[in-house]
């Protein structure tokens, strides 16, 4: 077992997936996390501690973002946009949460791998993030990793490149972000 061996396939499968991504799905989600109001959050598992990283780096640059289920969730509303993490699309708890947001006429978007799935029928947005599933669709990245992990770690990756995107195009300074960094530590 060597470490530097694994390390290069791990990063080998994450630029492979990173660069199966539709740049003109990120576009389209870029552009509606700068438009909402606010931006809601909603996975389960690995998948939700990746959305919590999103969530916070995207509230570093002002947007005001929240994790479905926090304590102080606010009310979603026609100005605000759910983004749902699900590899599969078939998450009990995601899919419960897009058709409530849709009762409220909020955007959502879904960020996954199965663009058929059943989040298909409340997704304004989608953004596939093209890893193995168990349907074995077209342009699947296969991964040495256990379970989800080559998602989850995209997931972060694909969050952490539209923070970078909105930096650029807003023309951000870097230095003045530490003012929303938590200064509670």
């Amino acid at each position: 077992m060597e470490f530097k061996q694994i390390q290069k396939k791990i990063v080998t499968e994450i630029s492979e997936t990173m660069n199966g991504i539709s740049e003109e799905q990120v576009l389209q989600v870029a552009h509606a996390i700068s438009q909402a109001e606010k931006v809601f959050f909603v996975g389960v598992g690995r998948v939700l501690l990746s959305l919590e990283g999103i969530a916070k780096r995207l509230a570093h640059l002002g947007v005001s973002t929240v994790v479905v289920g926090q304590i102080t969730e606010p009310a979603i509303t026609e100005n605000d946009l759910l983004i749902v993490g699900s590899g599969s699309g078939e998450s009990a708890f995601p899919l419960a949460i897009a058709r409530k947001a849709k009762q409220f006429d909020a955007k959502v978007a879904h960020i996954g791998s199965n663009p058929n799935s059943s989040m298909k029928e409340y997704a304004d947005y989608f953004v596939r993030i093209p890893v193995q599933t168990k349907l074995n669709l077209e342009n699947e990245v296969s991964s040495v990793q256990p379970m989800t992990s080559l998602f989850e770690q995209s997931l972060l990756l694909l969050g952490d490149t539209i923070a970078l995107m909105m930096i650029e195009e807003n023309e951000i300074d870097m230095h003045g972000l530490w003012r929303f960094h938590a200064n509670l530590e």
